[in-house]
């Protein structure tokens, strides 16, 4: 996931930058970067570490891996022995399901953020699930406007009844199903980061999808990242920050999406980041990078700020404490919030395009 990009930057979703020799706190560093990957959850999982042997950093990696199949097996919707499949399996039946302390956590966050955002971010989106196909069963179809109709019907965070004391659940309605993949990437990103500091890795970038975080520091400087242009190529980004012990979590209209032209060649974009009160794509904005201290609340935000579009969510980033946010609209307009930009360098404008 590299190339070329500005200011001698190294781009994926966000980017890495160059820096050298001795740590800032005065303690030698080994000149050398060493970076492993693997697909985990739907996505590439990126580390790169900075200053250690290879020998650590490939036992790093390791655990760090096998952290997000852990996740996964918890937190997935694809797979039969999972809670949320069992969750999604026992709807309507009037009974609590059980889950773990990790799962409940997970939800309650998911469900204070359907309450903050008025219900832009929504894990009972996954009741379309085999309607809108941008997951494994992708296939380039585009549902028919009465069975979404019908679909959204099913589709309201208020139906899915928490008892957390008790780390139980249950699903209102028959055919609701709720859906992780707007979270759980970003909760095991946390997890994997206390996994690596566990182990003595202070300097590094992990990265899932578009869920990054930025620890430490590249020998005397901070790591540079980099926001990828969502009509651009895909290594190329617009703009650029330097980060250190930060989340940098991205929603885009650009992956996982497809572009269809009707008969009189006019293209629109259908993307897997569904509003909740349309039950279709997200229309608001192209890509929201969300900044925060961990990365489970930057991913759920830059999902929900995606949803709301800048004009709405950018009120609530200004009173919402330890969150920073870029917004690319539908118009191509960049707004970036009170506390980004006096430290976000915007190299050029983001392309633009359908």
């Amino acid at each position: 996931m590299r190339a070329k990009g500005v200011a001698g930057c190294s781009v994926a979703m966000l980017v890495i930058c160059s820096a050298i020799a001795a740590r800032a706190d005065g303690q030698p560093a080994v000149d050398r970067k060493l970076s492993r990957h693997a697909k985990v959850m739907g996505t590439v999982v990126s580390l790169t570490v900075w200053g250690q042997d290879e020998r650590t950093v490939a036992s790093a990696a390791r655990a760090v891996f096998d952290e997000f199949d852990r996740v996964n097996m918890l937190m997935s919707s694809w797979l039969e022995e999972s809670a949320v499949a069992r969750i999604n399996s026992a709807a309507g039946n009037g009974k609590f399901v059980q889950v773990d302390k990790e799962v409940m956590s997970v939800i309650v966050m998911s469900q204070q953020a359907s309450k903050a955002s008025k219900g832009a971010f929504d894990i009972t989106v996954g009741s379309f699930r085999g309607l809108w196909k941008f997951d494994e069963d992708i296939d380039g179809s585009i549902p028919d406007a009465k069975a979404v109709k019908a679909r959204k019907k099913l589709v309201n965070y208020r139906d899915l009844t928490v008892d957390a004391k008790r780390n139980r659940v249950k699903l209102k309605r028959k055919g609701q199903r709720i859906t992780l993949g707007g979270v759980a990437k970003g909760y095991a990103v946390d997890r994997a980061v206390k996994i690596l500091r566990e182990r003595g890795v202070v300097d590094f970038i992990l990265q899932a999808g578009g869920d990054l975080y930025v620890a430490g520091k590249k020998g005397a400087k901070p790591w540079m990242v980099g926001i990828r242009d969502p009509r651009g190529e895909r290594h190329a980004s617009f703009a650029r920050i330097e980060l250190e012990n930060k989340t940098f979590s991205t929603s885009g209209d650009y992956e996982r999406a497809l572009l269809k032209t009707d008969d009189k060649g006019n293209k629109t974009r259908y993307h897997h980041i569904l509003d909740p009160k349309t039950g279709r794509p997200a229309t608001r904005s192209r890509s929201v990078t969300v900044m925060a201290d961990d990365a489970i609340t930057a991913d759920i935000w830059s999902t929900a700020l995606f949803v709301m579009g800048a004009q709405k969510g950018m009120k609530l980033v200004e009173k919402k404490k330890g969150v920073e946010a870029v917004f690319v609209d539908s118009n191509n307009k960049l707004h970036i919030s009170s506390g980004l930009k006096k430290k976000l360098t915007v190299d050029r404008p983001p392309s633009d395009g359908v």
